[in-house]
């Protein structure tokens, strides 16, 4: 399974700064985590529960594809 963006794990701020927050499983930053389960660390409790539950982060297997005019004869 995926899902297109993984942001339901818990949050906590980093001591001192008003808008930085990290997971409080593997206190990696969230703009560093950008809403991807690989984001997090593998031994992540979040990521290790997602994955036992069958989701994938191997990241995403479908490409955005953006037509232009200009792209067809």
């Amino acid at each position: 399974m995926k899902k297109p963006y993984y942001i339901d794990y818990p949050q906590e701020p980093f001591e001192g700064h008003m808008h930085k927050y990290r997971c409080v499983y593997c206190k990696v930053e969230t703009t560093i985590i950008n809403g991807q389960l690989e984001g997090h660390l593998p031994s992540c409790e979040y990521r290790v529960k997602l994955e036992d539950a069958g989701y994938d982060a191997t990241g995403f297997s479908e490409k955005l594809v953006s037509h232009d005019s200009d792209d067809f004869d």
